[in-house]
């Protein structure tokens, strides 16, 4: 196996000048680079990524933590932050916990056993022992999507985007609104969103029908029992639901079609969530975009500015869309 010591006899050139051209650290002539490089080629010579980070301190790696890899959204998120990590020479080391929010902070300790030079953080909840997982990793975290204390993070303004979707509804027309949301371990989307549905028929003064607020997991199969309950144990029944997920709302929808209902004739439908699934539904999901490649594309240049040495914490409230489709 060539070596170093190898490259530097054929190179004509030092041992310690093969080292600074390797990790581009320090003076090398044009020609001396030309005759290292000539060798190289020639060798296939591959520099020792374990030998690098003994001498720079860094592995190059990145870890994410997701909810889900199976998402659109998670798939967007990672392919924003792949986009930059590629940009300034990292790999990502990719983690799922399969909504289990215990493994968020088991994955935390065993990516710093593996020396990653920082963690992007999908969190599903902000629970004091996760908050104390972050506090006690001796590297640089920044997470997306979700709050917390003493460090960066990129956060969806779930509260004000829910307002702004009910308030769309209501100039529609649609007073009798009904909301399927999930638990609120996960404060994002299980509290926020929910409020902002609250404080908006509070504003504008329409009534709050507890029996129309149901709340189900992340599923399409929940989205379908979660309106099924609300439609079998009324006699009113709502003209307008939000569901806080898209993929909520398209369960949702595939009952109210059973029922012989129009949509957005006899029901409206509005969720948050624009994956393709939305766009092509029949009819098309009337929905909130969270630019979820931009979000991925922030928390990884914030999270790269904390591991070259910018250590501020910053919070960062990213934008979103409201995409005005035909199912109101």
């Amino acid at each position: 196996m060539t070596t170093i010591n190898d490259i530097a006899k054929l190179a004509e050139v030092s041992r310690s000048t093969v080292s600074r051209y390797l990790n581009d650290n320090g003076y090398v002539s044009e020609d001396a680079k030309k005759r290292i490089m000539k060798v190289i080629e020639e060798t296939g010579y591959i520099p020792s990524q374990s030998a690098k980070s003994l001498r720079t301190k860094k592995t190059g790696v990145i870890g994410v933590i997701l909810p889900k890899i199976s998402t659109e959204t998670a798939s967007r998120v990672v392919g924003g932050i792949n986009q930059i990590l590629q940009q300034n020479d990292y790999q990502m080391l990719l983690t799922t916990t399969s909504m289990e929010s215990e493994k968020e902070i088991e994955f935390i300790r065993l990516l710093q056993s593996r020396n990653v030079d920082g963690i992007l953080l999908l969190a599903t909840n902000t629970e004091k022992p996760l908050i104390n997982a972050i506090e006690k990793a001796a590297l640089p975290i920044v997470a997306l999507g979700q709050e917390f204390p003493n460090i960066s993070s990129v956060i969806y303004p779930d509260y004000n985007a829910t307002r702004e979707i009910i308030a769309y509804l209501i100039q529609k027309g649609y007073q009798n609104i009904a909301f399927i949301g999930v638990g609120e371990d996960d404060p994002a989307v299980g509290i926020e969103r929910k409020r902002g549905f609250v404080d908006t028929l509070n504003q504008h003064q329409l009534m709050i029908n507890e029996d129309w607020i149901v709340q189900g997991d992340f599923s399409i199969d929940s989205g379908y029992d979660s309106i099924k309950e609300i439609w079998n144990k009324n006699n009113k029944k709502p003209d307008a639901v939000f569901a806080v997920t898209d993929q909520i709302a398209v369960g949702a929808m595939q009952f109210l079609k059973e029922q012989q209902l129009q949509i957005p004739k006899d029901i409206a439908v509005a969720a948050t969530g624009a994956s393709r699934l939305s766009q092509f539904i029949e009819p098309s999901l009337t929905v909130i975009d969270f630019l979820n490649k931009e979000a991925g594309v922030i928390a990884a240049e914030l999270l790269i500015e904390e591991i070259t040495g910018e250590k501020a914490i910053k919070k960062i409230i990213h934008d979103y869309r409201l995409l005005k489709r035909n199912s109101v």
